[in-house]
């Protein structure tokens, strides 16, 4: 399909309700290993968890052969086989969504762009969702998606640059498939890159399982606003920069910059940038 008809999805919207029920809220804090006490009704959702609802329950038999649904309903067919998330943008405006609150989100497609890069032909799809809750409208996101072309033969993973040396607030984590595999469940992912070893290597050339993109943005929000428990989100981004794999440690870090904005990223177990982001507060 050309670009030009790919382009034709710009626009198009998807409303979808849900209701912020407890157990995915007790479950997340489980996998993130927190202490923090049981979920009751009415108790703010953290930012980004609203990922734990609006679940994308496509019937089996259109699950493409990467694990997602089929392209071509609301997000567009584009015809590259290899499917990552790149990014999010996030502006805390209204008051936060609550457990046990009615929530809705209205999705629209905002940009589909064609890219060129090491690896060959790209194509970024950005989708805009307005996520409102009891007392009207939360947050605004924005969240780019990047398809690729298949791997080459002998292809290889470009080395990421060097995380940053100077964080105030660190975490280490475990990457290991019991964490992939959580997460999966708890956000109904079914994207084959984060569970099947013989796909992610045999078919999509990875050396292996890949951590979610949005389970290290939000390690990296819970990091920013667990050391500044006092203060109210306002904003919060983050894009990907390399995959990090599993089987080995990663790290959560984050500092203060000189404008009050926390600076967050990930850092791979060599050490390597491989996910960066920023949040401010009010």
């Amino acid at each position: 399909m050309s670009l030009e008809k790919l382009r034709d999805w710009v626009g198009r919207t998807q409303a979808v309700e849900d209701f912020a029920a407890p157990f995915p809220v007790r479950a997340l804090t489980a996998t993130f290993d927190e202490k923090d006490p049981d979920p009751r009704n009415g108790d703010p959702l953290p930012p980004l968890w609203h990922w734990l609802y609006f679940l994308d329950t496509a019937p089996q038999s259109r699950i493409g052969p990467d694990g997602h649904a089929e392209r071509g309903d609301f997000l567009p067919p584009v015809p590259l086989p290899r499917r990552m998330w790149a990014g999010s943008r996030f502006a805390f405006d209204g008051e936060p969504l609550r457990v046990g609150d009615t929530i809705k989100r209205i999705s629209t497609i905002k940009s589909v762009e064609p890219k060129s890069g090491s690896t060959g032909s790209m194509v970024f799809v950005t989708v805009e969702h307005t996520v409102s809750g009891a007392r009207g409208a939360s947050f605004v996101e924005e969240h780019d998606i990047v398809y690729r072309e298949a791997a080459k033969p002998g292809e290889k993973q470009r080395e990421p640059k060097p995380a940053p040396t100077d964080a105030t607030w660190t975490r280490e984590v475990m990457a290991d498939p019991v964490l992939l595999f959580r997460f999966s469940a708890l956000t109904f992912n079914g994207h084959r890159i984060h569970y099947d070893q013989p796909y992610v290597t045999g078919t999509e050339g990875y050396p292996g399982l890949i951590v979610h993109g949005p389970l290290m943005g939000m390690l990296q929000m819970e990091l920013a606003r667990r050391s500044n428990p006092d203060r109210i989100p306002r904003s919060f981004e983050f894009r990907a920069l390399s995959p990090v794999f599993a089987g080995g440690p990663f790290s959560v870090q984050a500092h203060r910059e000189p404008d009050g904005s926390i600076a967050t990223w990930i850092a791979d177990g060599k050490g390597g940038l491989a996910q960066q982001g920023k949040a401010t507060f009010r």
